[in-house]
C-alpha cells in the first residue's frame, strides 16, 4: 500500500472507521514507508511531550527495534513558556527509554525577553526573523513576546522548527498530529511536503482519535506527564493553555467537549494561516 497518495473522503473515513489494531498496523505502515525513502539518520521526530507525539514516538521505537534500526534525532521545540512538568517528564522518559533530544529555540528572540509580554524590538532581530516577520505582513518596530500570539507561534515555533531542522539537514519530520483535533488538519495526507526547508513531514497518527490514543496510552503502559491527570486534554504554552475540568483527560466526555478548549482560542481561530506558513 502506498501511503504517499492524496486520500480521498472516503479513504479517510475508511481509515477512521478501522479497529484500533488496524490502525495500529497502518501507523507502523507508513513509519516503515518513511524510513523506505529516508534513512533515520535523514528523519527527525517533533516531540511536545504531549499525549500524541509520546504515542508516536512509541511507535517509532517500536519499528525501530523491530528493524535493529537506530531511532530518529528527537525535537523539542522551546517556545519560551514551557510548563515546568512537560521538561520533566522529557528528561525522565528519556532516561527511561535510552534517548537523547535536543531542544529547538529561537534564541535570537530569547535573549531579547525576560518575561512574557516584554517587548522584542524588531530591529534587533536577525535577517531571518525579519524575514519571517515579512512573510507575515508584519511591519510594526516592536511586538510583544506572547508565544501563542500569530507573531510568536511563527518565530517560536515554526522559526526555531525550521532552523534546527536546516542544521540537522533533516528530509522528514515525523509529526503526531491528528485530523479530528483541528479543522486545519482535517485534509492533511500522510506524508505532506514543505517547501521551505525542503522536508516532508510524515503524519502516522492522522486518523486516531482522542479516545484512542489514551487507550492505547493505558494498554501499552506508555508514560505521559503529570498534567492530563490534573484535567488538562491538550499542551500548549503554560501561560495560555488552561484545564478545563479537574478530571483526568481520559475520563471527561471526550465525544461531547472539544479537546483544545482549553488552549488559547486567539490561536485556534488563525491555525489555517500558520499551518500556511509551516506551523505543525
Amino acid at each position: 500500500m502506498n501511503y504517499q497518495q492524496p486520500l480521498t473522503q472516503e479513504q479517510r473515513k475508511k481509515y477512521q472507521k478501522a479497529s484500533l489494531k488496524q490502525k495500529l498496523q497502518h501507523a507502523q505502515a507508513i513509519i516503515c514507508q518513511a524510513f523506505d525513502q529516508h534513512p533515520p539518520s535523514q528523519t527527525a521526530v517533533a516531540w511536545t511531550g504531549g499525549k500524541d507525539s509520546t504515542l508516536l514516538l512509541w511507535l517509532i521505537k517500536t519499528v525501530t527495534q523491530q528493524q535493529q534500526l537506530p531511532l530518529p534525532r528527537i525535537m523539542l521545540i522551546d517556545e519560551g513558556d514551557m510548563f515546568a512538568e512537560i521538561q520533566e517528564f522529557a528528561n525522565s522518559l528519556a532516561k527511561k527509554w535510552r534517548f537523547q533530544f535536543s531542544i529547538a529555540r529561537n534564541h535570537d528572540v530569547l535573549q531579547q525577553v525576560q518575561q512574557l509580554n516584554d517587548q522584542v524590538e524588531v530591529a534587533k532581530l536577525n535577517q531571518t526573523n525579519q524575514q519571517a516577520l515579512q512573510e507575515l505582513g508584519f511591519n510594526q518596530p516592536c511586538f510583544k513576546f506572547q508565544p501563542e500570539s500569530l507573531v510568536g507561534n511563527h518565530l517560536m515555533k515554526t522559526v526555531a522548527a525550521n532552523l534546527w531542522l536546516t542544521a540537522n539537514q533533516v528530509q522528514a519530520l515525523f509529526t503526531g498530529i491528528r485530523w479530528d483535533e483541528q479543522p486545519a488538519r482535517a485534509e492533511d495526507n500522510f506524508f505532506r511536503i514543505i517547501a521551505q526547508p525542503a522536508h516532508t513531514r510524515v503524519q502516522p497518527l492522522l486518523f486516531f482519535n482522542e479516545a484512542e490514543v489514551w487507550q492505547i496510552t493505558h494498554q501499552q503502559q506508555i508514560p505521559y506527564v503529570s498534567l492530563y491527570e490534573q484535567g488538562y486534554r491538550s499542551l500548549g504554552a503554560q501561560s495560555t493553555t488552561k484545564k478545563t475540568s479537574d478530571q483526568p483527560a481520559w475520563e471527561q466526555d471526550l465525544k461531547q467537549t472539544t479537546e483544545r478548549a482549553g488552549r488559547q482560542q486567539d490561536k485556534e481561530k488563525i491555525m489555517a494561516r500558520l499551518r500556511d506558513l509551516g506551523y505543525m
